[in-house]
């Protein structure tokens, strides 16, 4: 079984065929899914998704896109959320530098309020980082032991290196399949695999063979499959490495 550690069931793609969307998951070797949360509106929505099906789990957080409007959020409003039983991450969260949808400073603020809640609560931390390596292995640094993983990474084997060293887990998503992510590909391959996640983000960034339409749970195979081709063990392997991994971190998801 395989798990999509990191997905968007709530965002409009999937209003119209969200059932057979995770029936698909299933039949396709995912068992699990958490949908992701990226600001506190969304949160009563995405919780009720997780309520409809046993095999799906939410968080609860704010994207770095949105951290000015949630300039004023704080630890304890997020570990409130946290008390639904199908809450069992905090995030996502993060540093986007390449778009700056929200000034760099309130992004900042934003995260720490959720590390203080990844903290307190013992659940995992959702991180999202783009173009904003020097400063994330920063606050890493200066911030850990907390728990969480890097999503969706793309970036330098550098900023792997630091959150493995600090305690934190490595997610990765349909990316890793794409021909031009040659990079990325070389450090999926020096990340030790005890610290390896698999994700689709989707409806974004779906793999190939499947790039350019909308992505979907059942897609986390390819990401998998090529890993375990990168890697140069099979399948399986790959399988229960990243399922262990995630129930490792995730400890509120039941086996």
């Amino acid at each position: 079984m395989l798990i999509d550690s990191h997905c968007h069931l709530n965002f409009p793609d999937f209003k119209a065929d969200l059932d057979a969307v995770v029936v698909r998951a299933v039949a396709n070797g995912v068992g699990k899914m958490v949908s992701i949360c990226t600001k506190l509106a969304e949160f009563e929505e995405i919780a009720a998704i997780a309520e409809k099906y046993e095999n799906v789990f939410c968080t609860v957080g704010v994207h770095p896109h949105d951290a000015l409007e949630h300039v004023s959020v704080t630890a304890a409003e997020l570990i409130e959320r946290t008390h639904h039983p199908k809450c069992v991450g905090i995030g996502e969260t993060g540093l986007d530098f390449y778009y700056e949808h929200s000034p760099r400073e309130e992004q900042k603020q934003c995260l720490s309020e959720h590390i203080k809640a990844a903290r307190a609560t013992g659940l995992p931390l959702v991180i999202h980082t783009r173009n904003a390596d020097e400063d994330i292995i920063k606050i890493i640094e200066a911030e850990a032991p907390f728990p969480g993983l890097l999503h969706c990474f793309s970036s330098t084997y550098e900023v792997a290196k630091c959150a493995i060293d600090n305690g934190l887990y490595i997610s990765l998503s349909g990316i890793l399949t794409f021909k031009t992510a040659l990079d990325l590909q070389e450090s999926a391959k020096k990340i030790p695999l005890d610290r390896l996640l698999v994700e689709t983000d989707s409806p974004y960034l779906a793999p190939i063979p499947n790039r350019g339409q909308r992505n979907e749970p059942a897609f986390t195979k390819f990401t998998a499959e090529k890993l375990a081709e990168l890697r140069g063990i099979s399948f399986e392997e790959v399988e229960r490495a990243t399922t262990e991994n995630f129930h490792r971190l995730f400890t509120k998801v039941p086996r």
